[in-house]
């Protein structure tokens, strides 16, 4: 009941924030509606109501759970599934329609579920005292993490427009230390590994597609808040710079961070956790095997829609035998990548699906829109456009990622630590696996697998 309680609380100030978003859209008749009615004083009682008391449904089911903000974020796009998309034309008397079209005419109560999902994770961290208190050492960290990989991807405010090619500036490397001094602010040094680093920072990268290019970014061009499906096109084309940008920041934190500890710390447990282990050859191995299998079921994918010849054209070819020689090459690679990344992170097949899709969906955009093109003499394929035309590849990617993650967890299950006796070993994992399912894990696939299929809506 406390947590309920303070949901409800936290609720009512995601509410509010909402609340000045439906106005802009005029969506508070709507709600109103509801209760027979068009009046938008009756449809803004309406609300704050339905927020508090989804915002206590959330605050009973997260609790005693870490990183509020991605459960909130996914608890957000659950409900804009739910609620405008679905229960309230059952409300109104009105048809479902689940399609891209009435998807896109919502978009602007996507970003505003998505406001509320993060100002309530927020208010209710702040009232169950679980926010995190800022230290210097990840803060300096992530800054400077941040502040390369802006420099790298040469990111602005807005990013690279639909058909412009990126370029350094000064506005990349501002946004590079905002995102870095955020990410470390929010969640300090998770210690959690390069995998789930990868991931976390993939998902916060998106979050910052959302606050800067889609809303800071009009505001301060003096356009107003402009969340229109027209607007949210002009802008999707820095979405693969964002996620990226997230990405390498807190892969790159994560690396100082046990560098700086393998330096300054005098934990003898730090320098022997690699040697309990063991098992590293091995796990590359089944990098390798989960790698190729996931890349078989690629194939098919990429035979139905022609892309074979261009994957050859990486070694000045137009065999598609040759292309499915590299593009096999290439699944493997990214196999011992993940067997390197995520070892020892799965503990059941869901959570290997989960990290796998996530990392279909990183690669992807690595891949498919900014690697391929660069290797083949091109831009990165940041537009509105190629990301529409290359859907078919990220459904090849996710469904790739799924059997990645999948086979990869059941070959690793089979070898357990050879200092561990079998029923210690069922023992440790279940205990590891009750601690994922408290951390930002599961929201962080949800929230990864929710982007993924919103791409149709943003880019149509």
């Amino acid at each position: 009941m406390r947590d309920a309680g303070f949901g409800a609380l936290a609720g009512f100030a995601g509410g509010l924030v909402f609340a000045q978003v439906m106005a802009v859209i005029g969506f508070l008749p709507t709600v109103a509606a509801i209760v027979r009615t068009d009046s938008p004083a009756v449809g803004f009682a309406v609300h704050l109501l339905i927020a508090a008391v989804i915002g206590g449904l959330f605050g009973a089911l997260v609790a005693g759970r870490r990183d509020l903000l991605f459960w909130g974020l996914a608890y957000g796009v659950l409900w804009w599934f739910l609620g405008p998309l679905t229960l309230l034309p059952l409300l109104l008397g009105v048809p479902v329609a689940w399609d891209v079209a009435t998807a896109q005419t919502l978009l602007p109560s996507l970003l505003g579920h998505l406001a509320y999902g993060a100002v309530t994770a927020a208010a209710l961290a702040l009232l169950s005292r679980r926010a995190r208190r800022p230290r210097p050492g990840p803060l300096v960290r992530a800054s400077a993490a941040g502040l390369f990989t802006g420099a790298v991807l040469g990111l602005g405010w807005s990013g690279p427009a639909d058909g412009a090619e990126p370029g350094v500036g000064w506005t990349g490397l501002l946004v590079g230390a905002l995102v870095g001094a955020s990410y470390a602010l929010l969640f300090g040094d998770p210690g959690e590994g390069g995998g789930p680093a990868l991931i976390r920072g993939a998902a916060f990268g998106f979050v910052w597609w959302v606050l800067a290019a889609v809303t800071l970014s009009p505001l301060l061009t003096g356009h107003g808040l402009e969340w229109t499906p027209a607007e949210v096109r002009t802008q999707v084309g820095s979405l693969p710079a964002y996620v990226l940008l997230g990405a390498g920041t807190a892969l790159l934190s994560g690396w100082l961070g046990g560098l700086s500890r393998a330096v300054f710390s005098d934990d003898v447990r730090h320098a022997l956790e690699g040697r309990l282990t063991g098992g590293r050859v091995i796990s590359i191995w089944h990098g390798v095997i989960a790698g190729l299998a996931g890349g078989a079921l690629f194939t098919g994918v990429m035979v139905a829609v022609g892309f074979l010849p261009v994957v050859a054209d990486l070694v000045g070819s137009k065999s598609a035998a040759v292309g499915l020689v590299i593009h096999l090459l290439i699944s493997q690679a990214v196999g011992v990548s993940y067997a390197v990344l995520f070892r020892r992170r799965s503990f059941d097949p869901a959570s290997g699906i989960g990290w796998g899709v996530s990392y279909g969906f990183l690669w992807w955009v690595l891949g498919n829109l900014t690697l391929l093109p660069v290797l083949l003499g091109t831009a990165p394929r940041w537009n509105a456009a190629a990301l529409a035309l290359s859907f078919p590849s990220l459904v090849g990617h996710l469904a790739y990622g799924a059997v990645l993650g999948l086979v990869y967890q059941r070959l690793e299950e089979r070898v357990g630590p050879w200092h561990l006796t079998r029923s210690e070993a069922s023992r440790a994992r279940a205990a590891a696996r009750h601690e994922q399912t408290l951390s930002g894990a599961p929201a962080l696939w949800s929230l990864i697998t929710c982007v993924a299929l919103l791409i149709p809506v943003l880019v149509s």
